[in-house]
């Protein structure tokens, strides 16, 4: 049976309109992402094959486009349509970063940004905050290899004091699923962490994710004076 054949009620656009976004299975709301199917299936058997590869929704943002691709139906231009959803859905949640978020602690502060990372790439989050802890604004300063440096001192700090930043944290994260620190790692901490010192702008952590477990730099040094 083609899509166009299925009764105007069932149509995954009309039950969006009838009940909200939030009411729609997974399958509905990817075939309204994806719009059609092809000649050979419809939009909504196409989407059931794009979440047989995945255990979990939240993992189809582990997909790469080259995967999305080879999906037999998908093509290129869906392939990118859906990552593009997958990112503007991502940036939309980020409107629960208030600048009322308090960031007290390490657990806290993983627990909000781990998801804004990169599975595939390691990526460098700075985190910054007024003097009662209280978030002002993050941004991602690089991307690349675990083989080069983490960012430019120069521009954690200029993007800090433009800020008005009281301090700092700093969130990376290991694609390889190995939170312990690098020695470029612990090299480039201690850098930024003095840079931090001279500018008195103190980096209060650095913390190394996989997406679920952590490494903290500040509970290290905590646990190694006690």
């Amino acid at each position: 049976m083609k899509f166009s054949d299925l009764m105007t009620e069932e149509k995954p656009r009309e039950r969006l309109m009838k009940y909200g976004a939030s009411n729609l299975s997974n399958e509905d709301l990817l075939a309204i992402i994806l719009r059609t199917g092809t000649k050979d299936k419809n939009v909504k058997v196409l989407s059931q094959e794009v979440l047989t590869k995945i255990k979990l929704i939240e993992n189809l943002n582990d997909l790469s486009i080259n995967e999305l691709i080879d999906i037999k139906g998908l093509g290129r231009v869906k392939a990118i349509t859906v990552l593009a959803a997958i990112e503007l859905g991502r940036r939309v949640s980020n409107k629960s970063l208030s600048n009322n978020l308090i960031l007290e602690n390490k657990r806290i502060i993983h627990d909000y940004f781990a998801h804004q990372l990169d599975t595939h790439q390691e990526e460098l989050i700075v985190i910054l905050m007024d003097n009662r802890k209280r978030l002002i604004s993050y941004k991602k300063m690089y991307k690349g290899t675990s083989t080069e440096t983490l960012s430019s001192i120069k521009e954690i700090f200029n993007y800090a004091i433009k800020e008005r930043a009281a301090a700092l944290v700093l969130m990376h994260n290991h694609p390889s699923g190995i939170v312990m620190p690098s020695e470029e790692d612990r090299k480039s901490t201690e850098e930024i962490a003095n840079a931090g010192k001279l500018l008195e702008i103190p980096v209060l952590d650095h913390i190394i994710t996989n997406g679920s477990e952590y490494f903290s730099f500040h509970s290290e040094t905590v646990n190694n004076e006690e």
